[in-house]
């Protein structure tokens, strides 16, 4: 079975991100998105919340040969311990083919035989990314046709209650 990993923060998920899983369901038998727990990083959504969101989005999609799993440490052993032997990326406009070039160097030096496949933002998501999504959500903006449904409720519930 040849098995995928999609890791990210996902704070929260978009639809750039989802659009991503969907087509990566399509190329590999399953596809695990993990979900990463940064106890360092200011996330709105802790990583249960992120979990749980990630979970009803693809849910929502229909994507079962999909999964959602929260981890901790270095991509690539998470990777082996999954047994995955390919990590997915997207890829926007800017200096993301950057980050994920020296990322790539690095992982290959760790694991040498997982792989890493990149998939181009759909043009409609090029500009969506979670933190632009936060500040513009909490300004009130309307966010619902770059959010999966149950992102757009949490970020609206979330929000409503820091004020």
């Amino acid at each position: 079975m040849t098995i995928a990993l999609y890791p990210g923060s996902f704070d929260p998920i978009t639809n750039g991100h989802l659009d991503i899983a969907i087509r990566a369901a399509r190329l590999f038998e399953k596809l695990i998105i993990g979900v990463y727990d940064i106890p360092a990083k200011t996330l709105l959504f802790n990583t249960e919340e992120r979990v749980a969101l990630v979970r009803e989005s693809i849910a929502e999609a229909n994507l079962t040969n999909v999964s959602a799993e929260p981890f901790y440490g270095l991509v690539v052993n998470y990777a082996k311990e999954i047994g995955a032997q390919t990590i997915v990326r997207g890829l926007r406009m800017g200096g993301d083919f950057e980050r994920e070039f020296e990322m790539e160097l690095m992982n290959k030096h760790l694991a040498p035989d997982c792989e890493l496949v990149c998939l181009i933002a759909n043009p409609k998501y090029q500009f969506v990314s979670s933190s632009l999504l936060k500040e513009v959500a909490s300004l009130n903006a309307y966010i619902d046709d770059i959010v999966p449904k149950p992102v757009a409720r949490a970020l609206k519930k979330k929000l409503l209650a820091k004020v």
